[in-house]
Protein backbone atom coordinates (compact mmCIF):
# COMPACT_ATOMS: atom_id res chain seq x y z
CA UNK A 1 0.00 0.00 0.00
CA UNK A 2 2.83 2.12 0.39
CA UNK A 3 3.68 2.30 -3.14
CA UNK A 4 0.35 2.95 -4.09
CA UNK A 5 0.20 6.11 -2.07
CA UNK A 6 3.93 6.72 -3.43
CA UNK A 7 2.51 6.73 -7.02
CA UNK A 8 -0.61 8.59 -6.17
CA UNK A 9 1.24 11.05 -4.76
CA UNK A 10 3.85 11.77 -7.63
CA UNK A 11 0.28 12.56 -9.95
CA UNK A 12 -0.03 15.14 -7.75
CA UNK A 13 1.87 18.31 -6.54
CA UNK A 14 3.46 21.28 -9.03
CA UNK A 15 3.49 21.38 -12.73
CA UNK A 16 7.39 21.96 -12.36
CA UNK A 17 8.02 18.99 -10.46
CA UNK A 18 5.73 16.63 -11.79
CA UNK A 19 7.73 15.28 -14.46
CA UNK A 20 10.85 14.41 -12.10
CA UNK A 21 8.17 12.59 -9.92
CA UNK A 22 6.42 10.58 -12.54
CA UNK A 23 10.22 9.55 -13.36
CA UNK A 24 10.91 7.51 -9.72
CA UNK A 25 8.08 5.66 -11.18
CA UNK A 26 9.71 2.84 -12.37
CA UNK A 27 12.24 2.63 -9.31
CA UNK A 28 9.24 2.47 -7.39
CA UNK A 29 7.58 -0.31 -9.48
CA UNK A 30 11.18 -2.37 -9.44
CA UNK A 31 11.69 -2.19 -5.67
CA UNK A 32 8.03 -3.42 -5.02
CA UNK A 33 8.52 -6.62 -6.97
CA UNK A 34 11.34 -7.25 -5.38
CA UNK A 35 9.77 -8.98 -2.90
CA UNK A 36 10.96 -12.46 -0.87
CA UNK A 37 7.21 -13.21 -1.60
CA UNK A 38 7.82 -13.06 -5.53
CA UNK A 39 11.27 -14.55 -5.51
CA UNK A 40 9.29 -17.51 -4.04
CA UNK A 41 7.15 -18.51 -6.43
CA UNK A 42 9.88 -18.84 -8.93
CA UNK A 43 11.20 -22.82 -9.98
CA UNK A 44 14.41 -23.03 -9.91
CA UNK A 45 17.12 -21.22 -11.67
CA UNK A 46 19.24 -22.26 -14.71
CA UNK A 47 22.74 -22.63 -14.19
CA UNK A 48 23.21 -19.99 -16.81
CA UNK A 49 21.65 -17.07 -13.95
CA UNK A 50 23.79 -18.08 -11.32
CA UNK A 51 26.99 -17.72 -12.88
CA UNK A 52 26.71 -14.18 -13.55
CA UNK A 53 25.41 -11.91 -15.94
CA UNK A 54 24.30 -12.45 -19.61
CA UNK A 55 24.01 -9.94 -22.46
CA UNK A 56 21.54 -10.24 -24.94
CA UNK A 57 20.38 -8.23 -28.02
CA UNK A 58 17.02 -8.57 -30.24
CA UNK A 59 14.16 -7.27 -32.23
CA UNK A 60 10.76 -7.73 -32.70
CA UNK A 61 7.85 -6.31 -34.80
CA UNK A 62 5.51 -3.48 -32.51
CA UNK A 63 1.90 -2.59 -32.64
CA UNK A 64 0.60 0.28 -30.75
CA UNK A 65 -2.49 2.55 -30.07
CA UNK A 66 -2.05 6.09 -29.76
CA UNK A 67 -3.91 7.97 -27.75
CA UNK A 68 -3.34 11.05 -29.68
CA UNK A 69 -6.29 11.07 -32.24
CA UNK A 70 -6.77 6.85 -31.77
CA UNK A 71 -4.15 5.92 -34.09
CA UNK A 72 -2.68 2.25 -34.79
CA UNK A 73 0.26 2.46 -36.16
CA UNK A 74 3.33 -0.17 -36.12
CA UNK A 75 7.02 -0.44 -36.16
CA UNK A 76 10.28 -1.95 -34.98
CA UNK A 77 11.86 -2.37 -31.74
CA UNK A 78 15.44 -3.16 -31.02
CA UNK A 79 16.81 -3.53 -27.48
CA UNK A 80 19.26 -5.00 -25.10
CA UNK A 81 19.25 -7.12 -21.76
CA UNK A 82 21.25 -7.30 -19.15
CA UNK A 83 20.25 -10.42 -16.70
CA UNK A 84 22.26 -10.85 -13.61
CA UNK A 85 21.82 -12.73 -10.75
CA UNK A 86 19.06 -12.89 -8.41
CA UNK A 87 16.37 -12.29 -11.23
CA UNK A 88 17.44 -8.77 -11.45
CA UNK A 89 18.34 -7.08 -14.43
CA UNK A 90 17.58 -4.20 -16.94
CA UNK A 91 16.72 -3.49 -20.76
CA UNK A 92 17.01 -0.77 -23.17
CA UNK A 93 15.09 -0.01 -25.89
CA UNK A 94 14.93 1.78 -28.88
CA UNK A 95 11.04 1.88 -30.78
CA UNK A 96 10.13 3.49 -34.17
CA UNK A 97 6.18 3.36 -35.37
CA UNK A 98 6.59 4.45 -38.51
CA UNK A 99 4.04 2.49 -40.52
CA UNK A 100 0.65 2.47 -40.88
CA UNK A 101 0.69 6.01 -40.67
CA UNK A 102 -2.04 8.79 -41.55
CA UNK A 103 -0.87 12.09 -42.24
CA UNK A 104 2.85 11.71 -41.17
CA UNK A 105 1.66 11.18 -37.43
CA UNK A 106 4.17 8.61 -35.98
CA UNK A 107 6.63 7.75 -32.87
CA UNK A 108 9.63 6.89 -31.30
CA UNK A 109 10.71 5.87 -27.88
CA UNK A 110 14.02 5.93 -26.24
CA UNK A 111 13.93 4.25 -22.83
CA UNK A 112 16.08 1.81 -20.25
CA UNK A 113 15.52 0.58 -16.57
CA UNK A 114 14.90 -1.88 -13.88
CA UNK A 115 13.84 -5.61 -15.29
CA UNK A 116 12.76 -8.78 -12.89
CA UNK A 117 12.65 -12.32 -14.77
CA UNK A 118 11.50 -15.54 -13.31
CA UNK A 119 12.17 -18.85 -14.58
CA UNK A 120 9.56 -21.95 -15.04
CA UNK A 121 11.35 -24.99 -17.52
CA UNK A 122 12.25 -23.37 -20.86
CA UNK A 123 9.78 -19.76 -20.39
CA UNK A 124 11.30 -16.69 -18.71
CA UNK A 125 8.20 -14.25 -17.56
CA UNK A 126 9.44 -10.93 -16.63
CA UNK A 127 8.53 -7.37 -15.58
CA UNK A 128 10.13 -4.01 -16.24
CA UNK A 129 10.05 -0.30 -15.25
CA UNK A 130 11.51 2.08 -18.37
CA UNK A 131 11.80 5.84 -18.21
CA UNK A 132 12.97 7.89 -21.02
CA UNK A 133 12.13 10.12 -23.71
CA UNK A 134 9.76 10.04 -26.83
CA UNK A 135 9.45 11.79 -29.98
CA UNK A 136 5.97 12.51 -31.60
CA UNK A 137 5.23 13.90 -35.12
CA UNK A 138 2.28 15.49 -35.70
CA UNK A 139 0.29 15.21 -38.53
CA UNK A 140 1.33 16.84 -41.95
CA UNK A 141 4.32 17.77 -40.42
CA UNK A 142 3.21 20.52 -38.18
CA UNK A 143 5.64 20.15 -35.69
CA UNK A 144 7.29 17.57 -33.24
CA UNK A 145 7.49 16.79 -29.57
CA UNK A 146 10.46 15.50 -27.47
CA UNK A 147 8.67 14.07 -24.09
CA UNK A 148 9.41 12.55 -21.13
CA UNK A 149 8.14 8.91 -21.31
CA UNK A 150 7.67 6.56 -18.07
CA UNK A 151 6.32 2.86 -19.21
CA UNK A 152 5.65 -0.39 -16.74
CA UNK A 153 5.34 -3.46 -18.63
CA UNK A 154 6.05 -7.59 -18.68
CA UNK A 155 6.15 -10.27 -21.07
CA UNK A 156 7.42 -13.94 -22.01
CA UNK A 157 10.27 -15.35 -23.53
CA UNK A 158 10.58 -18.50 -24.20
CA UNK A 159 14.46 -20.43 -24.90
CA UNK A 160 14.26 -22.21 -28.15
CA UNK A 161 17.81 -22.79 -27.89
CA UNK A 162 20.78 -22.29 -25.97
CA UNK A 163 21.41 -18.76 -27.14
CA UNK A 164 18.27 -18.31 -28.94
CA UNK A 165 14.89 -16.97 -27.42
CA UNK A 166 11.70 -16.43 -28.59
CA UNK A 167 10.26 -13.45 -27.14
CA UNK A 168 6.49 -14.62 -27.18
CA UNK A 169 5.02 -11.73 -26.22
CA UNK A 170 6.17 -8.02 -24.90
CA UNK A 171 3.51 -5.16 -23.43
CA UNK A 172 3.94 -1.92 -22.25
CA UNK A 173 1.53 0.87 -21.61
CA UNK A 174 3.77 4.12 -21.95
CA UNK A 175 3.03 7.48 -20.16
CA UNK A 176 3.90 11.03 -21.97
CA UNK A 177 2.85 13.47 -18.93
CA UNK A 178 4.72 16.72 -20.90
CA UNK A 179 2.99 16.00 -24.17
CA UNK A 180 1.49 19.22 -25.54
CA UNK A 181 -2.11 18.71 -25.75
CA UNK A 182 -1.56 17.61 -22.20
CA UNK A 183 -0.90 13.74 -20.95
CA UNK A 184 -1.26 10.99 -23.55
CA UNK A 185 -0.61 7.50 -23.26
CA UNK A 186 0.18 4.55 -25.53
CA UNK A 187 -0.12 1.13 -25.02
CA UNK A 188 1.05 -2.06 -27.40
CA UNK A 189 2.55 -5.33 -27.82
CA UNK A 190 5.98 -6.32 -29.62
CA UNK A 191 6.97 -10.09 -30.49
CA UNK A 192 10.47 -11.16 -31.96
CA UNK A 193 13.65 -12.81 -31.16
CA UNK A 194 16.75 -12.28 -28.50
CA UNK A 195 19.76 -13.44 -29.01
CA UNK A 196 22.26 -14.32 -26.06
CA UNK A 197 26.11 -12.49 -27.22
CA UNK A 198 27.63 -13.78 -23.70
Amino acid sequence: MKSYHFIVRAWRGTHTLLPFRIAAIPLVFGATLLTPGLAAHAQAVQSADRGGMRLSAGGTASGYSLGYGDQKLVGVTAFVDVDGRQHLGAEGEARWLVFHQSNQEHATTYLAGPRYSMYYGRFQPYVKGLVGFGQFNYPYDLGRDNCLVVAPGGGVDFRLTRRIRLRAVDFEYQFWPQFHYGQMSSYGLSSGIRIKIF
